[in-house]
């Protein structure tokens, strides 16, 4: 058989190779973006981790001032002196606490069985409130299930202020549910306005535990990269006030301690993560 004249060809194979490399180069920036780890994500990039349906939200690398805010008359004395953190590497977090929806997934793919819910949801017919009620331990298994890890207190603080030097990243009646507005039970994820990074419920509706180990003093000694707490301790950190809670306990740079293995209808958590992968 002869060979196709060369004009031939480019009028007719050359496009179908060119669609054809089209193709397939679609197919690999669309299985980077279901992977959810695009090469260069952006402040506030969304993607869906398919395993709990939650959304992350890309939280990138700066420096922000840990620990109490300028003006802030109601510090407690474990949040001084403020200092200044670099998180050093980019990280996802969930944009809203863990929900109870969520949650179900997870005892079903591992076999445990729901807490208890709140009074008024006590078999968390409403899903979209957050999940509450499991220790720290319990939560870091969740965030381990997911591919992630409950967040280091440095990168909540950092992720909680979104780039604000205040007390709250907006008015308290307008950014967080406490114990004037909550109506005393804890509401639906994501009905407040969020944060500048994208994050909702940062401050308000349901306590979160972080990753460290507790101390009162530790600020006095902080690296000034990356902060991961003690390296041992009888509690652990839990952060963002909640439903029940007063004003002064709803601030970015609130902290307080718990015995890792108690759990309460206040309590939850979010998760951060390196990468966000469909399973």
């Amino acid at each position: 058989m002869s060979m196709l004249p060369r004009c031939i060809f480019e009028r007719r194979i050359a496009p179908l190779v060119l669609l054809f490399l089209a193709m397939g180069f679609g197919a690999v920036n669309l299985r980077a973006q279901e992977d959810g780890q695009p090469s260069n994500p952006t402040k506030g990039t969304i993607r869906v981790n398919l395993k709990d349906g939650l959304k992350y939200v890309w939280i990138p690398a700066g420096t922000f001032t840990m620990g109490c805010s300028p003006g802030d008359s109601q510090c407690y004395p474990n949040e001084k002196p403020a200092h200044r953190v670099t998180i050093t590497k980019g990280f996802w977090m969930t944009q809203t606490p863990v929900t109870a929806q969520a949650y179900k997934r997870f005892v079903a793919a591992m076999g445990r069985q729901m807490p208890h819910g709140p009074n008024g949801n006590e078999t968390w017919a409403d899903q979209d409130v957050p999940v509450s009620t499991m220790n720290w331990s319990d939560a870091q298994a969740y965030c381990g299930w997911i591919g992630g890890r409950l967040p280091t207190e440095a990168e909540w603080e950092y992720a909680a202020r979104g780039g604000s030097t205040a007390a709250r990243y907006g008015e308290l009646e307008e950014v967080a549910w406490y114990y004037n507005n909550s109506g005393t039970h804890p509401h639906d994820v994501g009905k407040k306005p969020a944060n500048a990074f994208g994050l909702y419920d940062m401050l308000g509706n349901i306590d979160e535990w972080v990753g460290d180990w507790y101390s009162a003093t530790y600020y006095q000694n902080s690296p000034p990269k990356d902060p991961t707490g003690p390296a041992t301790g009888q509690e652990r950190v839990i952060r963002a006030g909640n439903w029940m809670e007063i004003p002064q306990s709803v601030r970015a740079s609130y902290r307080f301690k718990l015995p890792p293995n108690l759990s309460s209808v206040s309590f939850g958590f979010r998760c951060a993560a390196h990468e966000v992968k469909i399973p």
